[in-house]
C-alpha cells in the first residue's frame, strides 16, 4: 500500500521528534523502577504526558478490588501508593476503531554489576543504541508509542476513535497492573504492546507460573553430619525432578505453533536461599521457581503436575516422605494463548509494517508471556506485540535500536491513521 500525502507528512512529523524519543527513554532509564521502586518512572511518564498536553491519571493496583478477579495473581508484597498512569486522547469525531498503547515501566534487578561496563541506571548512547537497565524492557517501547500519538497533534490531525496510553506496572511479575486497567475499564477494540521482540506480529504465548519450595532438614554439628538432613541437598533432589517434568513438558504433543520451536517450555530456578552456617548442616532451604506450559493447558493442570511431581520426591526419599516439601503459588499465574495473524488489526499492522519495509512482518512465537493475557482474556480487544530490537533484556548491557524505536513509532503512528481513521 502507497503512502497517502497526509501518511508522508504524519511519518515525517514522527522522525522529527526522534530526539525526543531518545530524551524520553533515557530519562525513564535512569530511574530504578524495580519491583516497589516504580514511583520514579511513573512520575516522569506523568510529567511527560503532561507536557505533551494529555492529561494522565493514576490507576490503582486495588488488592480488595482485584482480589475477586478471576485473572489476579496472589502476591506476597503490598500495592499500597502503587500504580499505573493512564491517559486518554478523545476522539475528535466518530466512526474509527480505538486503541490501548500498553507499555510496563517496571524492570527487573541488573544483577551483579561486575558484568555491567557503564552503570545500568545510568543510560548511554553508544552507536546507535541505548544502553540501560529496561532500555529495550521496555522503556524505549513506551516512548515509541507516546511519541507515535503526539505526533498525531503535532501533524495537526484528528482521530475518529479514542486511543488511551497506559504505562503499567507489575509486568514482570504478576501482571496485575495491565488487570487493573482492564478491570477499570480501560481497552478497546485494538492494543499493541511495543515490547521489544522486534517489529514482528505476536501471535502465540506460552502460560507462565512462579512457585515457592521449601524444603526442612534436620540441623546438627558438620561433625556429625551423617546424623542430620541437609536441606539444600535435599531441594537438588527436588530440582532434578522439577528438570524431568520439564523435559516430558516439551517432549509430549505440542500445539502447532510450537512445533518447530526449540525447547519452548523452560523451568528456571531463579531464588535459592538455605542454611545459616558453614559449620551447621542446613535444617531449612528454600528455592523460587518459573515454569511455562503451552497454550490449552490450564494454570490448575500443570499446578497438579508440580504437585504430583513432588509427591514422587517425596515417597521415594524416606525424609521427604515424613517431612514433604512445601509449595506455594504465588505471582503469575497466566495461561498461553494463541491468535490469527489475520485478524484485522492484525492486518493492518502488517500492511503499515510492509509500507514502511516492503515485506510482511515475520510471526513471533513467544515462550515467555506478556500483558497480552489481560486483554486476550478479560477484554474485547484484538492483541498484538510489536516492538523496537533490544539486545540482552534481563542481562547485562541491555540495550535497544534508536532507529528500530523510532521504526515503530512510526507503524504505530501509521496505524492509528488506518485504523482509526483522521478527522476533518
Amino acid at each position: 500500500m502507497s503512502l497517502s500525502k497526509n501518511e508522508v507528512h504524519l511519518l515525517e512529523t514522527v522522525n522529527g521528534l526522534r530526539d525526543e524519543m531518545v530524551d524520553f527513554t533515557m530519562r525513564l532509564v535512569a530511574q530504578d523502577s524495580t519491583l516497589g521502586n516504580e514511583k520514579g518512572a511513573l512520575e516522569v511518564m506523568e510529567g511527560r504526558l503532561t507536557s505533551l498536553r494529555l492529561d494522565p491519571v493514576r490507576v490503582p493496583i486495588d488488592k480488595n478490588f482485584l482480589s475477586t478477579h478471576p485473572g489476579y495473581a496472589p502476591v506476597p508484597w503490598e500495592f499500597e501508593n502503587r500504580y499505573n498512569v493512564v491517559a486518554i486522547r478523545n476522539a475528535d469525531a466518530g466512526g474509527g476503531k480505538s486503541v490501548v498503547f500498553n507499555g510496563h515501566l517496571d524492570v527487573v534487578h541488573p544483577g551483579s554489576l561486575d558484568h555491567w561496563d557503564t552503570d545500568p541506571f545510568q543510560p548511554e548512547v553508544r552507536k546507535g543504541r541505548i544502553y540501560g537497565r529496561g532500555a529495550g524492557d521496555m522503556k524505549a517501547g513506551v516512548a515509541a508509542m507516546t511519541y507515535a500519538l503526539h505526533a498525531i497533534d503535532k501533524a495537526k490531525f484528528g482521530l475518529n476513535a479514542p486511543v488511551i496510553l497506559e504505562a503499567v506496572i507489575e509486568e514482570e511479575c504478576s501482571g496485575n497492573g495491565a488487570l487493573a486497567c482492564v478491570a477499570s475499564g480501560y481497552t478497546a477494540d485494538a492494543v499493541l504492546i511495543p515490547e521489544p521482540f522486534g517489529p514482528t506480529l505476536l501471535t502465540h504465548q506460552v502460560g507462565v507460573l512462579w512457585f515457592k519450595i521449601t524444603v526442612q532438614g534436620a540441623a546438627t554439628h558438620v561433625l556429625e553430619a551423617g546424623v542430620g538432613v541437609n536441606a539444600i541437598e535435599k531441594s537438588f533432589k527436588i530440582i532434578s525432578a522439577l528438570r524431568a517434568l520439564e523435559s516430558d513438558l516439551n517432549s509430549e504433543e505440542r500445539p502447532t505453533a510450537y512445533v518447530h520451536v526449540a525447547h519452548p517450555i523452560n523451568l528456571n530456578v531463579g531464588i535459592f536461599s538455605g542454611g545459616n552456617w558453614p559449620s551447621s548442616v542446613p535444617s531449612s532451604a528454600q528455592f523460587h521457581c518459573r515454569l511455562s506450559y503451552f497454550p490449552g493447558t490450564s494454570f490448575e493442570t500443570i499446578c497438579s503436575r508440580i504437585n504430583n511431581t513432588l509427591k514422587e520426591v517425596a515417597l521415594g526419599d524416606p525424609w521427604l516422605c515424613q517431612w514433604p516439601p512445601k509449595i506455594e503459588y504465588y505471582g503469575f499465574r497466566s495461561d498461553g494463548h494463541g491468535v490469527s495473524r489475520d485478524l484485522p488489526a492484525l492486518s493492518v499492522l502488517n500492511d503499515c509494517h510492509r509500507t514502511l519495509t516492503g515485506e510482511d512482518a515475520a510471526e513471533y512465537i513467544a515462550t515467555c508471556t506478556t500483558d497480552l493475557r489481560a486483554f486476550h482474556f478479560f477484554g474485547n480487544a484484538q492483541a498484538t506485540c510489536y516492538g523496537p530490537e533490544a539486545k540482552n533484556i534481563h542481562g547485562a548491557n541491555e540495550s535497544v535500536s534508536i532507529d528500530s524505536m523510532v521504526h515503530v513509532a512510526r507503524a504505530y503512528a501509521l496505524f492509528l491513521f488506518r485504523w482509526s481513521g483522521l478527522a476533518e
